[in-house]
């Protein structure tokens, strides 16, 4: 048996069996039955100045041919969202050439993407809903002039400015109508962002504002019926799958809106909101799915031949991996996804911008090693258990 070395919240060190690789083969054809899209990091230079506060110094190669791999999997790629460290150490320069340069690969490898539209390169805390307006349709602008479908991603700035869902409906209208192409709603809990804390209705949640699903989803159907042709799809990442689920059959319900894809974006549940088969089902925009790009790949190729089976039982045991990947504090879980590719070889150094690797315990990166090999999530399990290891080793552990 090759031994699988542990680190319990103890100190306390243990072994497991390393399983092998899922030894999932990539797709011939495209995928039919969902419409899925990873929701890609970034790799920075190992030797940059990767401490919190400074500009974002990207490693373009391995930044790049971490989404050429996603697009061989047939998967899709969802780049400068948060996952990318939006709001959390990638700058808005670095943004801005992460999205020409995704679109320019996209374009290359016949991949789908679909890249981040918000308010953040406005230094300033507080401005107008006029000012939210133009901010948001700049980065619209930019990303559409790239050839990258936009995803109007939660603004800090209009949660801070709005004093009632009327004030989202006509941010949201007046943006809308300088689409040229039909656009992704993102819906971002508090759980990846306690800023955003009331969005839909009003961060004043005294007065007019509410912090309930329910009363910020009816502003957000209202948003999608004014013109249901501008709007793709929705986002929905709340981690609550009774949210999703209404939203989804409220969309699908009303004739005007059946085109409106949802995509799930709970990492917490979406093995059952991806099949759901009875009542629907969502597509899915997935950090986690960065995460098991093979794995996800897989399952859905499963679906694809008619086997929800053989999909359950590969996606499956990759829930629980990806619930401790976005364990509380959930904004953290772009650690985990970085540690994941660094354990797959994705990346050459476990390193992330802005100081962000250093944002879990090594316990807490225990038990990611020890869900992805129970999942088989990891893709070369001898060189993530020598990387694994070595880091051990490196924070005094003698194995």
């Amino acid at each position: 048996m090759t031994a699988l070395r542990l680190l319990s919240a103890s100190g306390d060190l243990s072994d497991v069996a390393l399983n092998d690789s899922g030894a999932y083969a990539r797709p011939t054809s495209p995928l039919r039955s969902r419409v899925a899209y990873a929701a890609a990091h970034v790799v920075p230079k190992p030797h940059a100045d990767n401490t919190p506060g400074r500009p974002a110094d990207i490693d373009w190669d391995a930044t790049l041919a971490f989404r050429r791999n996603v697009y061989s999997w047939g998967l899709g790629v969802a780049d400068a969202m948060d996952t990318a460290q939006r709001n959390m150490g990638l700058d808005a320069a670095a943004t801005r050439e992460l999205i020409a340069r995704s679109a320019e690969v996209a374009r290359e490898e016949g991949g789908s993407v679909v890249v981040g539209v918000n308010t953040d390169h406005i230094a300033e805390t507080h401005i107008s809903l006029d000012q939210v307006v133009d901010a948001y349709v700049s980065q619209l602008e930019f990303a559409e002039e790239q050839g990258a479908a936009p995803v109007l991603m939660a603004s800090r700035h209009l949660a801070r400015a709005a004093a009632s869902p009327d004030d989202y409906r006509r941010v949201y209208r007046a943006v809308l109508s300088k689409a040229t192409t039909p656009v992704v709603l993102h819906w971002l809990g508090t759980a990846f962002d306690p800023e955003l804390k009331g969005y839909f209705t009003s961060t004043s949640l005294s007065t007019s504002g509410a912090d309930d699903w329910q009363t910020a989803s009816e502003v957000l159907l209202d948003i999608i019926a004014e013109d249901p042709s501008k709007i793709a799809g929705v986002k929905m990442s709340l981690l609550n799958a009774e949210s999703e689920i209404s939203v989804r059959e409220r969309l699908q319900s009303d004739e005007s809106t059946q085109g409106v894809r949802m995509f799930t974006g709970d990492d917490f549940n979406y093995v059952s909101l991806i099949d759901d088969s009875e009542r629907g089902h969502s597509d899915a925009l997935l950090g986690a799915f960065a995460a098991i790009t093979p794995v996800a790949s897989a399952a859905i190729q499963a679906l694809d031949a008619g086997d929800p089976e053989a999909y359950r039982r590969i996606l499956g045991p990759t829930e629980e991996l990806s619930r401790q990947v976005f364990a509380a504090p959930t904004f953290y879980y772009k650690t985990g996804v970085a540690f994941l590719a660094w354990l797959n070889g994705h990346q050459p150094a476990f390193q992330m911008v802005g100081g962000l690797h250093s944002a879990r315990s090594l316990p807490h990166l225990s038990r990611i090693v020890e869900l992805a090999n129970s999942s088989l999530a990891l893709e070369n399990p001898e060189l993530a258990r020598e990387r694994w290891h070595g880091m051990l080793r490196v924070n005094g552990f003698e194995l």
